[in-house]
This record gives C-alpha cells, structure tokens and sequence, in this order.
C-alpha cells in the first residue's frame, strides 16, 4: 500500500511490469506481455459479478478485504470528512462503498474502463450515498479532471496496467495535480520485492490463490 500525504510525496512502490531487464534483482514482464486497454475493458465487461461482493472485494487481488480496510480507514484518519472522492478503476464500488461505511453524503467520481462495471458502482453506491456520483467511462490518463479538486483519490490495483516510465510519471503529476492541498492518495497494488527468491515465492503463491478461484484458465488470464 502506498501513500500520498498532503500532496508532498510518494512511499510504497507498485510493480512496474513493463521491464525487460532486472530492477532490485527481479525480472518483470515484458511490455509486449501486459494487456491493452481494450483487452483490459473486455474482461471486465465480463466478471462484473465477480467485482461485486463488499466482503471479498476484488477477489484478483489475493489480500482485497484487508487492503480496503486499511486505506480507507487510513483516508479517513488523514480526511475525517472527505467532501470529493476519485476512483480510479473503481471496478464495481467496493473501496468507495466501504468509504461510505463511515462517512456520508460525499461527492464521488468513478472512473472505470467498463461501462458494465461503472453501472454496477453507481448502482451500489446510490443505495447508502446521497451525495452526487458522476461515473466517467474511459482511460485516467485521457479523461480531464478538474486541479487541486479530491480529498481522497484511491487507485486499487489499476496502475500496474501503466507502461512505461514516462507513462508512470505522467499519471502521478496528473494525481498529484486533482488531489486537493491536504488531500491523500491511497494505492494498494502488486509489488516487485528484491529478493528474487521473495518475488518468486509471492508470484507463485498469489498464483495458486487465482487458480483456487477459477483454475488454470483464470490464472493465466490474469497473469
């Protein structure tokens, strides 16, 4: 998980998976491996079910229920009363739904590949908010998004799918750009670890967590 303080800096460190070569000792995958947005956005017109459970959360990502207990609960020491919310990649609501446990009405902004998946969150969400919701389909890094606008930005396992290194750096100044002076960033997403050995032991774990969800075929879907 990382963390963005009152725009002032960056700690925690997703995985780049766009490399060739070795970074901190592990080999990443290669660029011409990773998926396309069209790819991305036709998978998961098809697993909106799957997206959909508060309780698993985005059951892709081996540790989602403690990941979204934990950024949001921290959002919200940062933010006690967040007024403008932005999720990027919001899938079908879980991390903005599990915000609202504790704090409403709020303003949310949800930006998802998926019109599926945007219409499933805003679904969801309008039962327990009754602030505005304003869902934006398409790319983060093409939509225009008002400056110094959210108090809380959250990125759950969405920025892996970024490329290279400029298109890493282009989509923080963007984040570090929308969030608001005092605002905070919450990213939780797969990490590369220095010791290849580690790497390797966390790959194939999380590897056979996705085959316990749908088998061979999922796993290599989402690798």
């Amino acid at each position: 998980m990382g963390h963005l303080s009152s725009r002032t800096g960056w700690s925690g460190e997703p995985e780049r998976p766009h490399r060739t070569h070795r970074r901190n000792g592990t080999v990443t995958t290669p660029l011409g491996r990773k998926s396309t947005t069209d790819q991305i956005k036709e998978r998961f017109d098809s697993d909106v079910e799957r997206f959909s459970n508060l309780e698993t959360g985005q059951q892709a990502t081996i540790d989602a229920p403690l990941a979204m207990e934990l950024i949001t609960q921290a959002a919200l020491a940062c933010c006690p009363h967040p007024r403008l919310i932005l999720d990027i990649g919001c899938g079908a609501g879980n991390n903005t739904l599990k915000l609202l446990q504790s704090v409403s009405p709020v303003h949310c902004d949800l930006i998802d590949l998926s019109l599926p998946m945007l219409e499933r969150a805003r679904e969801r969400i309008s039962k327990v908010n009754e602030g505005d919701i304003r869902t934006l389909q398409g790319d983060f890094r093409t939509i225009e998004l008002p400056s110094d606008h959210y108090d809380v930005v959250f990125a759950a396992a969405v920025l892996h799918h970024l490329r290279d290194d400029a298109d890493w750096e282009a989509a923080f100044r963007k984040i570090y750009e929308i969030t608001a002076p005092g605002g905070s960033v919450w990213v939780t997403d797969m990490v590369s670890h220095e010791s290849q050995m580690v790497h390797a032991l966390m790959w194939e774990r999380y590897g056979q967590y996705l085959e316990s969800l749908g088998g061979s075929e999922y796993r290599e879907k989402v690798f």
